[in-house]
């Protein structure tokens, strides 16, 4: 058994043993100690630090414009170039409708067109012809009426001329008459002979006739007078419609070519439309991205407006960011943003914002709430916030970006 003493001495040394162990690890509880407190002055200098230079959200992704590729004709499709997921380029054939029709529908446009060319054609000859008929009408029609009127004082002299011939006729037929009637009672006492009675009675019978030939050919010359007047208001009347309708008819060979010249304009149009269906029948890309719901395959009948494929976009993109309403108070166009990208491992992209959207997402939503029911909740309210890519072209060569991936954008505020 031990003593009392070694007890003691054994009690006493596990005592003392220990008062070393509180000294040795002072240090480590200080390091320990230290570096807490540094963490925690960094995790508050980065909280102040996110709090106060930056503003960031978890509500937010990748967008862009989804093509919708439709038929612009319809007919039968002949050729599907592309599949599900496929890389196409802009302007990419795609795929092709039967072309016949259309071939057969442009040829006849142009056949149209020809036709309506030479009409034109015609129509812009005639209307230097028609000018000159025209004026030749007008010219001839006043030349009418200067013959007529010569005709008329011709025939007004001729009739004057007549007028004496009647005057002489009847004083050789009243000289006559009284020569009978001297001759008479002389040859009735055969102081004359019977030849010189019968002479003087022949030269009356002739005087007399003489006198109605002198009439009837002051008659007919009236006639004639009375008839060149009824010519000459007549030619005077073609030549004032001559005047009044050359004119018109020169503006309305005019108005012919114009409307010549318009047909053409619809014929060449109508050939335009027929191109433009023609080239309709290679359906293209209209711009790069990749192929997804392909609801097209060869042998199917298009009708117009039919939706083919759909083109996701992989250059063409921006961020849509859904901050709250009580973080745009710093936010503000062209602030530097950086994009962290969760799809593809936390990568980083840099943009700008570009502009804060005009209204809530709850007021752009499908059936926006109504406050005026008097069961209003407050609650924070998000505003979309388009950022754009800045440097999009050598930060996304890869084309890994895809709309639609999470992110979480950092705005620089100050």
């Amino acid at each position: 058994m031990a003593t009392q003493e070694e007890v003691k001495n054994n009690q006493s040394g596990d005592q003392t043993a220990p008062a070393s162990e509180p000294e040795k690890s002072n240090p480590a509880k200080k390091a320990i100690i230290f570096g807490v407190i540094l963490l925690l002055i960094l995790g508050a200098g980065f909280y102040y630090w996110r709090s106060t230079f930056t503003e960031d959200t978890d509500d937010a992704q990748v967008d862009g414009d989804l093509y919708q590729v439709s038929s612009r004709v319809t007919g039968q499709v002949t050729k599907v170039y592309v599949e599900d997921n496929q890389t196409v380029q802009a302007g990419q054939l795609l795929a092709e409708v039967d072309p016949t029709d259309y071939e057969v529908a442009l040829n006849q446009a142009k056949a149209n067109l020809a036709s309506a060319q030479a009409a034109a054609i015609q129509a812009q000859v005639n209307v230097p012809i028609t000018a000159t008929t025209t004026s030749t009408q007008v010219s001839t029609s006043s030349s009418d009426v200067r013959s007529v009127e010569a005709q008329i004082a011709q025939s007004q002299n001729q009739a004057a001329a007549a007028q004496q011939r009647i005057e002489q006729a009847k004083a050789n037929a009243a000289k006559a008459a009284l020569d009978v009637d001297r001759y008479t009672p002389l040859v009735q006492k055969d102081v004359i002979s019977k030849q010189q009675y019968d002479a003087a009675l022949a030269t009356a019978a002739a005087t007399r006739a003489a006198v109605l030939e002198a009439q009837a050919a002051l008659i007919a010359q009236q006639d004639q007078t009375r008839q060149a007047q009824q010519k000459l208001a007549q030619s005077r009347s073609q030549a004032n419609e001559s005047a009044k309708n050359g004119p018109q008819q020169v503006k309305a060979q005019q108005a012919r070519a114009q409307a010549a010249l318009a047909d053409v304009k619809q014929a060449e149009a109508k050939v335009q439309q027929a191109e433009l269906n023609l080239s309709y029948t290679k359906i293209t890309a209209p711009t790069a991205g990749i192929v997804n719901k392909k609801n097209v395959q060869v042998g199917a009948n298009l009708a117009i407006g039919q939706d083919l494929l759909t083109i996701i976009p992989v250059t063409d993109l921006w961020v849509t960011a859904n901050f709250k309403e009580t973080q745009l108070d710093k936010i503000r166009p062209g602030q530097k943003v950086d994009i962290k990208v969760d799809a593809l491992g936390g990568r980083h992209f840099t943009g700008t914002v570009a502009q804060v959207g005009g209204a809530t997402g709850s007021r752009l939503s499908l059936f926006p709430p109504e406050n005026a029911t008097g069961n209003y909740v407050k609650v924070v309210q998000r505003i979309p916030v388009r950022i754009n890519f800045t440097n999009l072209d050598k930060e996304n060569k890869d084309f890994a970006l895809r709309p639609g991936f999470s992110v979480t954008p950092d705005v620089e505020v100050k």
